[in-house]
């Protein structure tokens, strides 16, 4: 069966358009609207969808094939990565990601030396930034190509930064912004990684995306991961075995981002002197952060760290912890895998993803320890979700799936009234987020041309509407990609089709002109609900 969107259900949609139907706590201004509901239809007047697969029914012949033909694209990377273009390039990057961190353990041995517990040159996990930990390796410095020396000389200006967290733990990272801006102030996100193996590099995809979008970026690696160090000198240790950093931590990158000579980084003055190495008092670019424009990305364990942090200072969850603002200013997130919900400690999608880990004795599930004081997850500002179909490990679902069972955390934020938007994608693995080699994941480097990756099924989706819902709900009338944000939220004319068979896609938000649209299965109800607000 074939849904299709015609004429005659446009016109049911206009006339939906006039009826009334709650509100929630977007921005509506008309005046400033070029994306109309009207455009919005017709784009998606034409759009055909093939249904059998959604609506197959379990056990049948039909399924398996479908499930089969699914399961099958959580390897698709790792078979594009056995051409030789990659397989060389990945070779020259861990080199010469070895040998820097040689160099800088020989510039400056407090690396690895007490009471820099745990640091290693091996530990922690991918602090050589060797084999998958090189993510793609045609997004360095150094490469000739337009994700390499093209962007790194004419689009950016990234600039490498190391300062302390609260525990006196050293955070590396870089702080990334647009070249040729002058001296306009900018919206500003920062990245948080996932456990166990995420390093920095591996969301470089986006932090480039980012940043030609208009965004300055902060980029690191938590305490105990990566380059960062893996303790705090009293042992206190980060990453999967202390959950905390991913919120505490993005705390502290806030109030890093938010600091100026006039305004220094609060713990640079508490930890200064516990190590030699140079780090910074301040944002190097902190001339132009638009401190009311910021926002935060997380995968995994960072994706319930950015559920978790922008809940301080909700009404029912504890007050603003930072340091140098009064009040919390995130102003929207995304939630690569998966958004928070208050029904559990962490994240909805991590908790069944580590029920699911844990019965396949995966150590790494064994290994994610949930923080007990994390805050009360409450929604306070539009969020956009995504969740993986298969998790770390691919396997073939033999059950039954429920449609609603990603949407824990789209139900509360609905329920709240705030901006939410919540997609799984086809085919999907948790590793689609931090792409690199030999990681099971949907294709994203399908072809290479003029040295870098071209291509590929989730990626060029979760930057789709990544980039979109930011410039939804953090950029102003003028900026690029502030006219058709609500557009590219809901033209589902090119991605409607990788969204997965098994889990409803859902949204609930307001355009500028002023309509909701609220679907909680986007690929099964055409025409949505779109009301004038």
């Amino acid at each position: 069966m074939k849904i299709q969107i015609t004429t005659s259900l446009a016109l049911i949609i206009n006339a939906l358009l006039l009826s009334a139907c709650g509100s929630d706590n977007t921005d509506t201004t008309a005046s400033q609207s070029t994306a109309t509901s009207s455009q919005i239809t017709a784009n998606n007047a034409n759009l055909e969808l093939d249904l059998r697969c959604d609506q197959a029914s379990y056990p049948s012949a039909e399924l398996l094939q479908c499930e089969l033909s699914n399961a099958a694209k959580t390897l698709e990377a790792n078979i594009e990565q056995l051409m030789p273009g990659f397989v060389t390039r990945q070779l020259q990057q861990t080199a010469a990601n070895i040998q820097a961190t040689l160099q800088r353990s020989a510039r400056d041995p407090s690396w690895n030396l007490p009471p820099a517990f745990g640091n290693t040159g091996l530990t922690p996990l991918c602090a050589s930034g060797a084999g998958p930990c090189v993510g793609d390796p045609f997004r360095y410095p150094g490469v000739n190509g337009p994700d390499g020396d093209v962007f790194y000389t004419q689009e950016a200006e990234v600039l490498p930064v190391v300062y302390y967290d609260q525990g006196c733990a050293r955070i590396s990272g870089q702080v990334w912004k647009p070249r040729k801006t002058g001296n306009r102030k900018l919206p500003a996100i920062i990245i948080k990684n996932g456990s166990v193996q995420a390093n920095e590099a591996l969301y470089w995809w986006a932090a480039q995306e980012l940043v030609r979008a208009g965004y300055m970026v902060l980029t690191n690696d938590p305490r105990g991961q990566g380059k960062s160090d893996f303790s705090t000198p009293t042992g206190e240790q980060g990453g999967n075995f202390n959950g905390t950093v991913f919120y505490e931590g993005l705390v502290n990158d806030i109030d890093f981002l938010m600091s100026s000579p006039t305004k220094p980084y609060p713990h640079e003055t508490s930890c200064k002197g516990t190590y030699p190495t140079k780090t910074l008092a301040f944002n190097p670019f902190h001339q132009q952060l638009d401190e009311t424009r910021i926002g935060a990305a997380g995968h995994s364990y960072g994706a319930a760290g950015v559920s978790w942090a922008q809940s301080f200072g909700a009404a029912d969850s504890q007050p603003w912890p930072g340091l140098l603002s009064p009040e919390n200013p995130l102003k929207a997130i995304v939630a690569w895998d998966a958004l928070g919900s208050r029904n559990s400690p962490a994240s909805a999608t991590l908790t069944s993803l580590l029920a699911s880990e844990a019965a396949t004795s995966n150590p790494v599930a064994d290994n994610l320890l949930l923080p007990q004081n994390a805050p009360a997850i409450s929604p306070r500002v539009p969020a956009l979700g995504f969740t993986s179909e298969y998790g770390f490990t691919p396997v073939p679902f033999l059950r039954d799936t429920a449609r609603d069972e990603h949407l824990s955390g789209f139900k509360e934020w609905a329920a709240a009234n705030v901006p939410v938007y919540n997609i799984t994608i086809a085919g999907s693995t948790h590793l689609d987020y931090s792409p690199g080699p030999a990681l099971p994941a949907t294709s994203w480097c399908p072809k290479i041309e003029n040295n870098a990756c071209e291509g590929g099924w989730a990626k060029p989706m979760i930057t789709h509407y990544t980039l979109a819902w930011f410039d939804r709900f953090l950029k102003k009338p003028g900026e690029q990609g502030y006219d058709d944000a609500d557009l590219r939220l809901l033209d589902d004319s090119q991605w409607a089709e990788r969204m997965s068979f098994h889990f409803a896609s859902a949204r609930r938000f307001s355009t500028r002109d002023g309509q909701l649209y609220f679907s909680e299965d986007i690929r099964m109800n055409y025409p949505e609900k779109s009301t004038q607000r």
